[in-house]
C-alpha cells in the first residue's frame, strides 16, 4: 500500500476516526501527526491553513480536513476516501449507540468513563491549539492578534466565521501596508 494511495488515505483518517474522542478540535493533533509528520503530505504551515479553511466552511473540521488534504494528496477520489475513513469510525459507533442506548444510558461505569475522558479531551485540544500556535506565533504582532481574536472569542463570543474574515482583513490590510512601503522605499 504506497504512501499516496486511496487505500492509505482512507486507513490513515479511518485509524484517526476510531482512535480520538472529543471531536474535530482533540483530533487536530493526531491528524498532524499523520499528515505532517509520518506521510509529509503537506507542511507544518500548511496545516494551520487547512484547520483555518477546516473551520470556516460547513462542517465538522476534522472532516473538512480530511477532504481537503486527500484533495490534495489525489484529488477528487482522495477526499472522498479520506472522508469516508474519518467518518465512517463515528458512523459506525453511533449506529451501535443507537441500538443499546437505553441499556448505555444505565450503565454507572459508562458515565465514569465518560467523566474521565472529557479532561483528556481538553488537555488534547489545549495540546492542538500549542501546536497550531506555535508556527504563527513568531512575532509580536502576531502574538497580539491571537490575543485580540482570542478575547474576541471567548469573551465576546464573536462568531468564528466574523473572527475568520476579520483575520483576513487585517492580513490583506498588512500586505498592502508593507507593499506601500516597499515601493515608496524603491522610487526614494
Amino acid at each position: 500500500m504506497g504512501k499516496n494511495s486511496l487505500l492509505h488515505l482512507f486507513w490513515t483518517f479511518f485509524k484517526i476516526g476510531a482512535t480520538t474522542f472529543g471531536g474535530g478540535y482533540a483530533m487536530l493533533p493526531i491528524i498532524k501527526h499523520e499528515v505532517v509528520e509520518r506521510n509529509g503530505w503537506i507542511k507544518d504551515e500548511e496545516f494551520v491553513d487547512v484547520v483555518a479553511v477546516a473551520q470556516s466552511v460547513p462542517g465538522a473540521v476534522a472532516v473538512n480536513s480530511a477532504i481537503f488534504i486527500g484533495f490534495k494528496v489525489r484529488g477528487y477520489v482522495g477526499a472522498f476516501a479520506s472522508m469516508l475513513g474519518a467518518v465512517l469510525p463515528s458512523f459506525i459507533v453511533i449506529l451501535l449507540i443507537a441500538a443499546f442506548f437505553v441499556e448505555f444510558t444505565n450503565y454507572k461505569i459508562v458515565a465514569a468513563a465518560f467523566a474521565g475522558i472529557r479532561p483528556a479531551v481538553v488537555a488534547l485540544i489545549t495540546a492542538a491549539v500549542i501546536r497550531l500556535g506555535k508556527p504563527v506565533v513568531k512575532t509580536k504582532y502576531n502574538l497580539l492578534l491571537v490575543c485580540i481574536f482570542l478575547l474576541l472569542a471567548a469573551v465576546f463570543d464573536v462568531h468564528p466565521i466574523l473572527l475568520i474574515l476579520a483575520g483576513a482583513g487585517v492580513g490583506l490590510v498588512r500586505h498592502y501596508r508593507q507593499n506601500k512601503k516597499a515601493s515608496e522605499g524603491d522610487s526614494a
